[in-house]
């Protein structure tokens, strides 16, 4: 039903109270029709910023897909924030100027329309736009200066992925609880993005909303829920998009056509259709374990007792020294626990180590660099291994032919993988997850991975692999005499001499 432009008038006045109201709000006086699907959506996460239920923290996630409205529906929540909350300060932070002036140009057209033009308290300018009802939304600058200034009650964050991390961090502090009119408006910080980096902000926030799920609402919706309906002669079984589809189309309120979603996916690879389209999981183009797979390769698990035990180490001091205990049945390896500390000397961790309750280790695999003598102290990590029992092993080998070890016990060329790590291993599945190359090395140049933190407790699995499964490694060995050559002992791996 239309309604006449002085019965719009009227209705703008009257606060919806559920999520089915504010939809029929929407859609009468702004002549908006929002996509809903149960728990997620646009309408939830408008339904989530308006409501601000008490039952939990009113921060919000939004993880959408290109095009599929964020920016949008983060103002059409300003637009509703503005009108029924008098007084109220909400402040735009944008990835970049031209993102935060798309907000804000949905927001003037919203607020110049016949409609909703007597709200507005002056001119409407390209940065501000406040309301005769004395609230006020203001788009920054993306600066910590800016944002460490601000005091609103609600800051949108849009297209976090382009935040610069400094200023996400500054934008944590700035917002301010308030009571306005006698009704108390919760401070909130909300990001809205598109997740396609897997080392980037937007997947780390998306990780702690999945460790902490409290302290922030996710919501997330990808190309499939925000489809125009499709028309009955179009055909299912023929459409290229059925797959992700599957008939929901046919049901569909949403604003990307069907041929224009049927063109994107022809012409990306199905790693970003999968990340950037149907928000799946960021593409991992570069990682270095883009097969590792947590559903696959994480689960809890109960050593048998007849189990052969081993080790990986990695050293550091600054860095994380990272121990792995780990043991082979039926040809898996099961990696049952981690131990990792910063700024600690060797010999401690060695006390902690053997104090855990773990069987000791048949043998720990270690860098060969371990052998080497330190500076300082003229005794070599694989020494101090040594002095507390521990048999050490390594083999010199590229860390490329580490890495293809520990790639083909996580994805065989045939049967099932041939690793699992137990869920309280929880820095070497963040390890294995970030673990990257340097961004577009796929095209040529560097071939290593990137040393940026997420490299110590991989490693610590690449040396027990190594140790394991290499057939042809070289190992360290010190200088030695004229007529002496080294021979590697196959209980430790390590160098002993042999006389020609």
């Amino acid at each position: 039903m239309k309604l006449s432009l002085s019965a719009r008038r009227a209705l703008v006045r009257v606060e919806p109270r559920t999520p089915g109201q504010l939809r029929s709000w929407l859609a009468c006086a702004l002549g908006v029709e929002v996509p809903s699907r149960p728990n997620g959506g646009p309408l939830a996460y408008l339904w989530h910023a308006f409501h601000e239920p008490v039952t939990h923290k009113p921060d919000a996630v939004v993880w959408a897909c290109r095009g599929g409205g964020k920016t949008f529906y983060a103002a059409l929540a300003t637009t509703l924030d503005l009108i029924f909350k008098p007084g109220i300060e909400v402040k735009v932070l944008a990835g970049s100027v031209e993102q935060g002036s798309r907000l804000h140009a949905h927001l003037r057209r919203f607020f110049e329309s016949d409609l909703l033009r007597p709200l507005v308290d002056g001119r409407v300018t390209d940065r501000r736009l406040r309301l005769l009802n004395g609230s006020v939304c203001e788009v920054l600058a993306q600066s910590p200066t800016s944002v460490r200034g601000a005091r609103p009650q609600k800051l949108r964050c849009d297209e976090a992925e382009l935040f610069d991390p400094g200023v996400w961090a500054a934008a944590q502090m700035c917002v301010r609880s308030a009571v306005i009119d006698g009704r108390r408006v919760h401070a909130s910080v909300e990001a809205l993005s598109t997740c396609h980096e897997p080392f980037g902000l937007m997947s780390e926030i998306i990780a702690m909303c999945n460790a902490a799920p409290g302290a922030r609402r996710l919501f997330k919706w990808g190309v499939t829920d925000v489809l125009e309906r499709c028309p009955p002669e179009r055909d299912c079984n023929a459409c290229p998009i059925q797959p992700e589809c599957a008939g929901r189309a046919k049901r569909a309120l949403g604003h990307i056509t069907i041929d224009d979603a049927i063109a994107m996916k022809s012409r990306v690879s199905a790693a970003d259709w999968r990340a950037e389209m149907l928000c799946e999981r960021p593409t991992r183009r570069d990682a270095v374990y883009p097969e590792f797979d947590t559903s696959l390769h994480v689960g809890a698990f109960d050593p048998p007792e007849d189990a052969m035990w081993i080790a990986g180490m990695d050293f550091g001091f600054r860095a994380p020294t990272v121990f792995l205990w780990a043991f082979l049945h039926a040809g898996v390896l099961h990696v049952a626990d981690e131990h990792a500390r910063t700024h600690t000397i060797l010999d401690d961790h060695v006390r902690e180590i053997l104090a855990r309750p773990w069987p000791r280790p048949s043998w720990v695999g270690i860098d060969p660099a371990g052998h080497q003598r330190e500076g300082q102290s003229g005794v070599s990590h694989a020494s101090i291994l040594r002095e507390a029992g521990l048999v050490v092993r390594s083999r010199r080998s590229g860390v490329e032919s580490g890495l293809r070890l520990v790639s083909a016990r996580l994805a065989p060329a045939s049967g099932p993988p041939t690793i699992r790590i137990h869920p309280r291993c929880v820095n070497l599945i963040e390890s294995l997850t970030r673990y990257r190359y340097p961004p577009e090395s796929h095209l040529g140049g560097a071939s290593e991975p990137l040393k940026d933190g997420a490299d110590h407790a991989a490693d610590a699995l690449r040396y027990m692999v190594l140790a394991l499964d290499a057939r042809d490694a070289t190992t360290v060995s010190n200088y030695l005499a004229p007529g002496i050559r080294p021979r590697v002992t196959p209980t430790t791996g390590t160098t002993a001499p042999k006389t020609r």
